[in-house]
């Protein structure tokens, strides 16, 4: 995997106004973060850091385990340098902001030097900022942008701020970069489908997932004129082990795609189940209908912040069936809802509310500019 260096542009005297010499230099963001499983952290953090790098900034993306950008981002992007999980701060020192993804812990060493810097006379401190999980819930208003001060080790003294990310104007947005709405006009949905080999008339379903239990009844209701897109992974394991063999001919198992390519994957289908947060996301900006798999947790603790996101969404019942459905959660009776079925006029219904929501959202400014606004107040 080649991924492109940070840009160390060089000029001479002939091609350096007095005015760009004077610019500031681009703002330098260290953005850590661990690989837990099933890719969504890194896939969130590329994304943040790609989109920085295309609004100036320049970033280091510090990473337990890269191997999934192989794939996820071949090509890389101007203005952003994969790193190793360091053992030492860099000679070149630590960024202007210090970006936590998902509460990893920055190592030991960088929070010295995050201190050193503190402690300059000759610099600004870095801004330190823990990027929360997604959450539609009322407590991410409460807790967005409030300070931490550590009380101990290395950093202590330090004052570190918590920022959520989030779908109302009182949380810090969503991801969304600036020509995304330029790609999606330009996209042709038609020469896509095309392209793999589906036809024009049926409907297209992409199924990223963990295990829904409604699975069965899912592919079931779509009828065989619905071509199923499965992703690698979880999603194509779980396809094998339940459809007879060989699989249906309207099922295709997908390759690992980049994430462009998994956007236009959404843009084209008539219908998205996606899972965890970055496809959800990605899936709100498709305009699309779509089911998420919300990451299970063994207190049952995602069965609120489901029914939260569906509130915030003001999805009609037959999306909170098929939400319920999908996911296994039981209704006021005990027992889990039935699958409904899929019909041209209840997906019709469903885009309604996705693009509702889509035109609230492009409203509101993005997460990387929410970002970079933060960290400029708190320099």
């Amino acid at each position: 995997m080649t991924l492109s260096p940070a840009s160390t542009p060089t000029a001479t005297s002939s091609t350096v106004s007095p005015a760009s010499a004077q610019r500031s230099p681009a703002p330098l963001w260290d953005i850590f973060c661990q690989v837990i499983d099933n890719f969504g952290d890194i896939g969130v953090c590329w994304r943040l850091a790609a989109d920085l790098a295309q609004r100036g900034c320049q970033v280091r993306l510090w990473v337990d385990d890269g191997s999934a950008l192989a794939w996820m981002a071949p090509q890389g992007a101007p203005g952003v340098t994969v790193q190793p999980w360091p053992d030492a701060a860099p000679a070149s020192g630590v960024g202007d902001v210090v970006v936590e993804a998902f509460g990893c812990e920055i190592p030991p060493a960088f929070q010295q030097a995050l201190a050193a810097r503190a402690q300059s006379p000759t610099q600004k401190a870095s801004v330190w900022i823990n990027l929360e999980y997604l959450s539609a819930e009322d407590y991410v208003e409460r807790c967005h942008r409030l300070p931490s001060r550590l009380m101990s080790g290395p950093a202590a003294g330090l004052t570190r701020w918590f920022f959520y990310p989030g779908f109302s104007t009182g949380t810090g947005g969503l991801l969304r970069e600036a020509d995304l709405p330029q790609r999606q006009a330009d996209f042709d949905r038609s020469a896509w489908r095309a392209r793999h080999g589906l036809q024009g008339s049926d409907q297209v379903v992409s199924l990223f997932c963990y295990e829904p239990p409604a699975f069965l009844p899912a592919f079931a209701s779509a009828g065989t004129a619905t071509q199923w897109l499965v992703t690698p992974g979880r999603a194509a394991a779980l396809v094998q082990q339940l459809l007879p063999q060989p699989l249906p001919s309207q099922v295709q198992l997908l390759l690992p795609c980049s994430q462009p390519e998994f956007d236009e994957m959404l843009w084209s289908c008539d219908l998205n189940f996606v899972r965890g947060e970055d496809s959800l996301v990605r899936a709100l900006w498709a305009g699309q209908p779509f089911v998420w798999q919300i990451y299970p947790q063994g207190d049952n603790a995602h069965h609120a912040k489901l029914e939260a996101f569906l509130d915030w969404l003001d999805a009609p019942g037959s999306l909170r069936q098929a939400h319920a459905a999908w996911n296994g959660i039981p209704g006021a009776g005990g027992s889990v809802p039935a699958w409904p079925a899929i019909t041209p006029a209840l997906l019709a219904q469903w885009a309604h509310c996705v693009l509702a929501a889509r035109n609230t959202l492009h409203r509101q400014p993005s997460l990387a500019e929410q970002l970079m606004a933060f960290a400029g107040e708190k320099c």
